[in-house]
């Protein structure tokens, strides 16, 4: 069975780590993190989320926390390093926000940065984004 191909939105205004599929937004000294909708539909349906617990350091390509899909528990890697200072309880209480609304209800953690001079420059804008999906799955309809 073939499966459908990727339909979703890649927002403008985020920044994007295309070996993670995750998104960063800065807010003043904070940053919020999440999975981009690319990389749920590639991990499959969230019915998990774990975060770590506040106060831990997490470095860049290191665990945040984990995501249950129906098949497998997957790691979900840190786009950039950062002392964790909440975890969306709402979203591990009812994971399908994550599948739901990604960008804004089913955002993951939020914390500071650690290294965001040495780090940023990894991740890229949402044009840069859609075009890494459309070479992975060129027949994607992003909104």
């Amino acid at each position: 069975m073939t499966r459908a191909p990727f339909r979703g939105a890649v927002p403008d205004g985020l920044l994007y780590d295309p070996d993670h599929d995750m998104w960063v937004r800065r807010e003043g000294g904070e940053i919020v993190i999440g999975a981009s909708a690319f990389g749920i539909f590639l991990a499959g349906e969230i019915i998990g989320f774990t975060a770590k617990p506040r106060g831990a350091e997490v470095g860049r390509g290191r665990g945040l926390g984990t995501v249950e899909c129906a098949k497998t528990v997957l790691a979900v890697h840190a786009p950039l390093s950062f002392v964790l200072f909440e975890a969306n309880e709402a979203a591990e209480e009812r994971p399908a926000l994550l599948n739901r609304d990604p960008y804004a209800a089913g955002w993951m953690v939020r914390g500071r940065p650690t290294a965001w001079d040495a780090e940023h420059t990894r991740l890229v804008d949402a044009l840069s984004y859609r075009t890494h999906i459309r070479r992975i799955e060129p027949e994607a309809a992003i909104e």
